[in-house]
């Protein structure tokens, strides 16, 4: 089976999720290549029509799975080739991309969204599954937080906290954070910016809690990886975190509050200065959002796609 990626490259940058995934649909035995929109806006995908056509007769795919809905749009100008999109949350929650997102919803064969939230938003009802991501387990996993720490260069009596992303990203609420954080005494907030994945590694399992003040989220993987890590958890209601948090000892949903924020993380400090770390990779295999379980469930959507 012959796929075609038609993904965004900003910034000569490509998601590393999405690449995981890539990766693992390859370890799964499909054939792949990329088609890369480096064009921004819409104007810049529709400007990339062209050579997507080209991209498509030169490797003739089966099927093209399209990551996020500007380029399901794309993808679904041409009807030569049946089209998977999977919407990640922006392309759902930004009212601005939200409209095209619905064309591309009408136009796939078939839509994935990352979180049940997401398709509920939408109100969609067709065609589609609920596929998160998943986590790439053998490059996150825990490490004895006192080894991670001698790493990062921590001291093992410190207090820190690693937030979801980059603070100039205003989606993550890093003002809300940083308010929170105020309110503990000497505790440091690192946020999430300029670190390789292995380095992501190190941290969430040097840290004492990864936290999420988003106003808005798919299904983040960051919250994943934490989990993947055994780390303590606070995160505001977004996407699939409260399912994927519940009842885990150490992992504590909040609202948009700065003093609840602050309360819940003393409470996941506390816990882990205890030397507890939480049980939530357990939760990872059993719910089968690893990235092998996801890949063969993407795997069996395309091949159903190309049945006639």
């Amino acid at each position: 089976m012959k796929v075609l990626i038609v993904c965004s490259k900003t910034n000569g940058k490509v998601a590393p999720f999405i690449m995981e995934q890539v990766e693992s649909l390859r370890a799964a035995g499909i054939e792949l290549d990329y088609f890369f929109i480096e064009q921004k806006g819409i104007k810049g995908y529709l400007q990339s029509f062209f050579l997507l056509k080209q991209a498509i007769k030169t490797f003739e795919p089966e099927v093209i799975h399209a990551h996020y809905g500007l380029s399901g749009l794309l993808a679904n100008l041409q009807r030569g080739v049946p089209v998977v999109t999977t919407y990640h949350g922006s392309d759902i929650n930004d009212p601005r991309v939200k409209r095209y997102s619905n064309i591309s919803i009408r136009l796939s064969h078939y839509n994935i969204f990352v979180s049940q939230r997401l398709a509920d938003t939408i109100r969609h009802k067709k065609r589609y599954s609920i596929i998160p991501c998943g986590v790439d387990m053998s490059l996150f996993y825990p490490i004895e937080r006192q080894v991670a720490r001698e790493s990062l260069g921590w001291t093992n009596e410190g207090k820190y906290i690693v937030f979801s992303g980059n603070p100039e990203d205003k989606v993550k609420n890093f003002e809300l954070a940083r308010q929170a954080v105020s309110l503990l005494p000497n505790t440091q907030l690192m946020p999430l910016v300029g670190f390789t994945r292995e380095e992501v590694n190190l941290l969430l399992n040097a840290a004492d809690v990864a936290l999420m003040t988003s106003f808005a989220e798919g299904s983040p993987q960051f919250i994943k990886e934490a989990m993947a890590c055994n780390c303590p958890i606070v995160s505001t209601d977004v996407g699939d975190v409260k399912s994927f948090i519940k009842d885990i000892e150490g992992c504590y949903a909040a609202c948009y509050e700065q003093t609840n924020i602050a309360n819940k993380l003393q409470a996941a400090i506390e816990f882990s200065h205890l030397g507890k770390r939480t049980e939530s990779r357990k939760k990872i295999k059993q719910t089968g959002i690893d990235l092998h379980t996801i890949a063969l469930r993407i795997k069996a959507i395309f091949q159903l796609t190309i049945i006639p």
